[in-house]
């Protein structure tokens, strides 16, 4: 897809910040994590807002890699597909040792799912572009790595465009990225309905239409949709599902199912993490699934026998070894093996992922300890809201920041209320006064007769109670006055955080895309910061 420079040619575009701690949509977890507290400090290496770079770079290289194996894989999953020299020459240079890759993962979510799909991958653009300059010595690609194995259809199978989520009704089991995308026709006629009309529109259609109804699967639409949207930028997208990157991670896998040493380890690190935070997940006693062209089910050892639960398939250590030897790519870690696949095939220095991602990236650095692989830089992905000409009118007419519109929409009314009204809707003297009479009159029953004073505190709390009431009451009637404000502000929230929750976790890129094509991920891009420990905020302006 190609940039229109009338579209490079737009009004600035301010950008602000919040911290994570005062959204109000971020847990502990998080927020410890980027103040590197002392509670999560040992279970990771490298600082999140500060890496060290270097010593990343230092452990990578020592780590043993066969880097021919993946410039083939990677070679033979672009097979077919129109590339930029951009592309071409990552992937080429991927061969040599002094190539680093910066790496974010996430599932073939149909139509690419949620706006920080988008964010996550730009992010490791941005991120690689500024460690070239820093370290002009070594190169550093940005891989998307995709987690096409995942079977959660459920989660992958609708996108949500302006207020309406769009399903993908379709009977099939097992990798999703394995799913045939049979009815995509149909949803792509309800995402063109949905997206509506703008300069880009007819463009991003036809994209879709040959993603998904010229790929046979799909992780091949996903990879040809993701090239075409971040391809200029030089993003390498890798498919793990593959006999060859499966084959360099057969050692861990036969240890998995033989020995079953990460359940323990982790259990062990899980112990310790959970004295502080919530765990985000527990390790199985084998973390691998047997993987067939429909269905992803877990194996399970019992006595000398290796089942694959709800499929008639066992085998023995001697069929199990072969099997493994001569079908690794049958064999899918779990999300505690999953990042030991990826750090294994590419020459990583640092992992970007959401909140839930770095949760359980904190339970493995014991398991990479034992394998002796080496553990990346954990960075949290950039979180943005991005705020329309028309929203940012509206709020600089109530004289409120977007800042303010995380807050509870009720609790941000009320005291926009208190501040703009003429009435004295806090009755602080009236509790001041009420509270000096029954102090007096508890002086009274006491020289009168010692067993009153219990009346007169019953009575002071019945007094104080009426004068909340009388408060709630007039703070009632007084909001009546600011109705007008009142729904904009609700209008508003509705607006920029859709189903109360924040927009990059709901909406999708395209409604963004029709309008700006790919000046769109350019501005994202321009106002990101790789390495923040604060939630972005854009305004978009037409």
């Amino acid at each position: 897809m190609h940039l229109k420079e009338s579209e490079r040619k737009r009004m600035e575009q301010p950008v602000s910040s919040i911290p994570y701690c005062k959204t109000g949509y971020f847990n502990q977890l998080v927020i410890d994590f980027l103040a590197e507290h002392p509670s999560l400090r040992p279970f990771y290496k490298y600082s999140p807002v500060k890496p060290d770079f270097e010593a990343a770079i230092q452990a990578k290289k020592a780590f043993s890699q066969q880097r021919d194996v993946l410039v083939e894989a990677l070679t033979e999953q672009y097979e077919g597909l129109e590339i930029t020299d951009s592309v071409r020459n990552n992937i080429n240079s991927l061969l040599d040792q002094q190539t680093f890759t910066i790496t974010t993962a996430h599932q073939p979510n149909i139509f690419t799912g949620y706006l920080y799909f988008a964010y996550k991958i730009l992010q490791t653009i941005k991120l690689a572009d500024q460690l070239r300059s820093q370290y002009p010595q070594y190169s550093f690609v940005p891989v998307y790595y995709m987690g096409s194995e995942d079977a959660d259809l459920d989660e992958l199978g609708h996108v949500y465009i302006d207020g309406k989520t769009i399903n993908w009704p379709t009977q099939q089991a097992g990798a999703v990225g394995r799913m045939q995308p049979e009815g995509f026709d149909t949803l792509i006629d309800q995402v063109k309905q949905a997206v509506g009309y703008g300069p880009y529109a007819e463009e991003l259609i036809a994209l879709l239409r040959k993603a998904y109804l010229e790929h046979k699967n799909i992780q091949d639409a996903t990879l040809y949709l993701v090239n075409e949207l971040f391809g200029r930028y030089g993003l390498v997208v890798l498919v793990p599902d593959s006999p060859k990157l499966k084959k360099l991670f057969v050692p861990v896998m036969r240890d998995e199912l033989f020995h079953q040493q990460s359940f323990g380890i982790v259990n062990e690190t899980i112990a310790q993490l959970s004295q502080h935070h919530k765990v985000q997940a527990n390790p199985r006693e084998i973390n691998l699934f047997y993987l067939t062209e429909t269905s992803r089910e877990r194996i399970v050892r019992v006595g000398d026998v290796w089942k694959v639960l709800h499929l008639p398939v066992e085998f023995t250590a001697a069929t199990l070894e072969k099997e493994l030897e001569e079908h690794p790519e049958r064999f899918s870690p779990n999300v505690i093996l999953r990042g030991m696949l990826q750090e294994t095939i590419l020459p990583n220095i640092a992992f970007i992922g959401g909140g839930g991602e770095i949760a359980y990236w904190l339970e493995l650095q014991q398991l990479f300890i034992h394998y002796r692989v080496p553990y990346p830089a954990l960075i949290l992905r950039n979180s943005f809201l991005l705020a329309d000409d028309n929203s940012l009118q509206r709020l600089q007419k109530l004289g409120l920041t977007i800042a303010e519109l995380f807050e509870d929409p009720e609790d941000l009314i009320t005291r926009f209320v208190q501040q703009h009204t003429n009435a004295a809707l806090v009755l602080k003297d009236e509790y001041a006064a009420i509270e000096k009479l029954f102090d007096d009159l508890v002086l009274k029953a006491a020289s009168i007769d010692v067993t009153l004073e219990a009346s007169v505190g019953a009575e002071r709390t019945r007094a104080v109670k009426s004068i909340g009431k009388l408060e709630h009451k007039f703070l009632r009637a007084e909001k009546k006055k600011f109705n007008w404000q009142s729904e904009q502000i609700r209008t508003l929230k509705k607006k920029l955080f859709p189903a109360n929750s924040l927009q990059e976790r709901k909406e999708n890129f395209m409604p963004w895309y029709v309008t700006m094509g790919p000046a769109f991920f350019d501005l994202i891009l321009e106002n990101m910061d790789p390495l923040s420990d604060q939630f972005g905020i854009i305004a978009i302006r037409h």
